[in-house]
């Protein structure tokens, strides 16, 4: 009798979202958001930085990273915006 009174909470507990904490500090792109307005092309970014280049046309996966650094460009390959993700 007892678990019957408790699947509705665990079920309930499954649904919150997952805890963000994480993305505080393991993220850099707030140390890269003066970038934004450049030419992607005359950006020289460390290769060890793991950066994902998104464009206009690029497909992408929408799992959540909050390691991963996103760097949107628009066509003419003009950075937009800087985030994590």
């Amino acid at each position: 009798m007892r678990y019957i009174l408790t699947l509705p909470f665990l079920a309930l507990a499954a649904c919150q979202p997952a805890s963000q904490d994480t993305a505080q500090g393991d993220c850099p792109a707030d140390g890269y958001a003066s970038l934004v307005g450049q030419p992607l092309a005359a950006v020289t970014l460390p290769a060890d930085l793991g950066a994902r280049v998104v464009g206009p046309d690029t497909m992408v996966t929408m799992d959540f990273d909050p390691t991963r650094m996103n760097i949107y460009v628009d066509g003419a390959g003009i950075i937009e915006r800087v985030a994590c993700g």
